[in-house]
């Protein structure tokens, strides 16, 4: 497949010439492709690390309002037992004042029950402060890990945008490369090898090594080979479109 360029508007240059700049534009179009992924990597990479420190400080947050809740929880069982005690008392108050057997046995009955009810709320209470004994220790753990991320996350971020302030420079430089070699190009090729090289992820030229393509590796028929060589027109695979070349020309 012939790439339609306008013949006319090559007058001051060969095919073959042509070639050889695309291919030395393609060289820093690479590179420059390559730079803008790694660009688009490294925040990707920092949000992940966020999101991680992110998690630890939520998990923490949890464990704190667990363990709130099981304070409150205790501390609302402990009135329960100072009015279960509170009942004890006047209950055994109540007992030089009892006149007959009946009444003084009730009562003891009355006691007991209390005194039952007392017993499982102190349990109830013991419990709750084991459980929180055992939240405060997650507590502290999960303070450490969550320093250890911070500190992780911040010579992570550190690194990151180091790396990125220098990939931007290097950017710089071979965009600036770019703009001295990319008007020695006719205007019209220069476009449609630029929309190539975007649909192809950075890969618009490539050589045919053996009778294959170099970006497809389908098979480029013998006519097409030496429609190439006769250097009169700009050649592209029938399959992917990409402009075709042989590597003894560059």
């Amino acid at each position: 497949m012939v790439l339609g360029k306008g013949k006319d508007s090559l007058t001051q240059t060969t095919i073959l010439e042509t070639v050889k700049k695309l291919v030395a534009l393609q060289k820093i179009d690479r590179e420059i492709f390559h730079f803008k992924r790694e660009l688009k990597a490294g925040p990707e990479v920092l949000v992940e690390a966020q999101k991680q420190f992110e998690a630890k400080k939520a998990r923490l947050k949890e464990l704190e309002e667990k363990f709130k809740a099981i304070q409150l929880e205790r501390k609302g069982l402990e009135g329960d037992l100072l009015v279960k005690e509170d009942a004890i008392c006047k209950v055994n108050a109540q007992l030089s004042e009892i006149k007959t057997n009946k009444e003084y046995t009730a009562k003891l009955v009355e006691i007991e029950g209390v005194k039952a009810d007392k017993s499982i709320i102190e349990e109830k209470i013991l419990n709750f402060y084991d459980l929180g004994d055992q939240v405060q220790i997650s507590i502290n753990q999960e303070k450490e890990a969550l320093k250890q991320e911070e500190q992780k996350y911040l010579k992570e971020k550190q690194v990151i945008e180091a790396s990125m302030k220098d990939l931007e420079g290097k950017k710089s430089v071979l965009e600036n490369q770019r703009k001295q070699v990319a008007p020695e190009l006719d205007k019209n090729l220069l476009l449609k090898y630029e929309k190539i090289l975007n649909n192809k992820d950075g890969l618009a030229l490539v050589p045919v090594t053996g009778a294959s393509c170099g970006g497809c590796y389908m098979n480029v028929p013998a006519q097409v080979v030496n429609q190439i060589k006769m250097h009169q027109d700009m050649v592209q695979c029938e399959f992917c479109a990409r402009i075709l070349y042989l590597q003894e020309d560059v």
